[in-house]
């Protein structure tokens, strides 16, 4: 760590426990708000700049406590007479930002756009430096506030959390809802006990409360009004070094991507949508969002449902419907040409992208090698040898021509670049990956389905 970055931290640390922010219940034992549970460390592999255990931590510890007063909230913003007059000029400026097109990046750029072309007004009413009324500086802003902001009770804007927002994020794991029994994610049982709701029995009343609890723990911390304070706490046992991640809930890669900018490469709550006829979608009454493929290449419940109801000859859908949402099979051949066109969509996905799993694989390593050219005074050797998308994306970017070759950037604004590439390649070869999951899962319980006839055919026979 760089001796600025290094001072700059300890005064934040120490501005922090002047707000009475402490990972403790004692009295701090030093100007910092840390040290007595948590410490600031890097993880190179591991999401960077975060939070380690100071010493053993148990499972369910409170490790931090950030009081209301220190709270970053529009209520505690509005406080400002000349921001709150500003403001109160724009009442169309919404205090959140909901992301409705979380599929098209194109159209994240446009919402983010429009929110720049309405706060300009304000912006500039209230004076603000030039360098900050860009769009590239809106972006900046927008992003960083959105993905660090937590959820309050009193406020749907939320609040920024100092010190709170120094943890990275794990996925929800067995301790908490496991993404293929839950509700969220189409557990069978799950949708037999919501579908007796639905029909207007009350014997599950108590299994839906206890599964709203649950849900509530999917996240590691929450604000608590007893206290008047955002505690956080130990979502496991940490051995001390180890870091202390923290859940914010359950995300898809996607939208880990989005909002908070970065992915996981095993990510149990991630999922992968492939297209559907219209008539899929009004054969059945499941969600649209219900309809996709687990992280481990095994249909949805609702897709699965749905798709045996839809392959069943129309006449006959009726009289099975019942055996549909029970989860049920409706016969060996019906599950075989459920699978075969599994089997079939994914491939045909598959096929229409320009690159491979293999070829994505190789270009994440060659991104992943330019780190060390750069560091060499290399980096315009391979930069050179890229081609195909590589050199595409490098050119749109101005980083090469066909004139003059390679063009001379710092290498800092090189990896910048290379960062957000690598980040949507990943995300690309991680789908790609659920795809072939899925063509192998189905194509096994076709291979099974098969095998159960011929040994069904043969004690027949003998």
């Amino acid at each position: 760590m760089e001796e600025e970055e290094r001072e700059n931290l300890e005064s934040f640390l120490k501005w922090a426990s002047e707000l009475g922010i402490s990972d403790s219940n004692q009295p701090p034992e030093s100007s910092s708000c840390l040290g007595q549970s948590l410490c600031v460390s890097f993880f190179p592999d591991a999401g960077g700049r975060g939070l380690a255990a100071a010493r053993d931590l148990r499972k369910g510890e409170l490790i931090l406590r950030v009081p209301k007063s220190a709270l970053m909230t529009r209520e505690s913003l509005m406080r400002d007479e000349k921001l709150s007059v500003a403001v109160s000029k724009y009442p169309s400026l919404a205090s959140t930002q909901v992301d409705d097109a979380i599929w098209a990046a194109e159209k994240a750029t446009s919402k983010a756009e429009f929110s720049w072309i309405e706060a300009i007004s304000l912006m500039k009413e209230l004076n603000l430096k030039s360098r900050t009324l860009t769009f590239r500086a809106w972006v900046w802003a927008s992003a960083t506030i959105s993905s660090r902001t937590l959820h309050i009770p009193w406020d749907d804007a939320g609040c920024l959390c100092p010190v709170g927002d120094l943890f990275n994020y794990a996925a929800p794991g067995e301790d908490a809802l496991d993404s293929e029994d839950s509700f969220v994610t189409d557990d069978r049982s799950s949708w037999r006990n919501a579908s007796s709701i639905w029909n207007g029995e009350t014997t599950e009343q108590y299994d839906v409360e206890q599964l709203d609890v649950n849900l509530l723990r999917l996240t590691d911390g929450g604000y608590e009004k007893d206290v008047s304070a955002y505690c956080f706490y130990s979502r496991k046992n940490y051995q001390k070094g180890e870091q202390v991640l923290l859940s914010y809930g359950t995300y898809t890669n996607l939208e880990l991507l989005e909002h908070y900018g970065f992915l996981l490469d095993e990510n149990p709550n991630d999922k992968a949508f492939i297209p559907l006829e219209p008539e899929v979608y009004s054969s059945c009454s499941w969600p649209k969002d219900s309809l996709y493929i687990h992280q481990n290449g095994k249909p949805s419940f609702a897709l699965l449902s749905t798709l045996r109801l839809w392959l069943t000859p129309q006449n006959q859908r009726r009289s099975v419907g019942h055996l549909i949402y029970s989860g049920s099979q409706l016969s060996s051949e019906n599950e075989k040409i459920v699978m075969g066109w599994m089997v079939k969509s994914c491939k045909a996905v598959l096929m229409n992208f320009a690159t491979s799993i293999e070829d994505d694989k190789l270009l994440i390593h060659k991104i992943d090698g330019m780190e060390d050219f750069g560091r060499s005074g290399k980096l315009e050797n391979v930069l050179s040898t890229f081609e195909g998308e590589a050199r595409a994306f490098l050119e749109n970017r101005c980083l090469i021509n066909e004139e003059s070759g390679v063009k001379l950037l710092e290498f800092r604004v090189i990896r910048r670049y290379m960062e957000k590439w690598k980040l949507a390649v990943q995300w690309r070869l991680r789908y790609k990956r659920i795809l072939a999951d899925c063509i192998t899962h189905c194509t096994d319980v076709i291979n099974k389905i098969v095998s159960d006839n011929r040994s069904a055919m043969r004690a027949k026979h003998s």
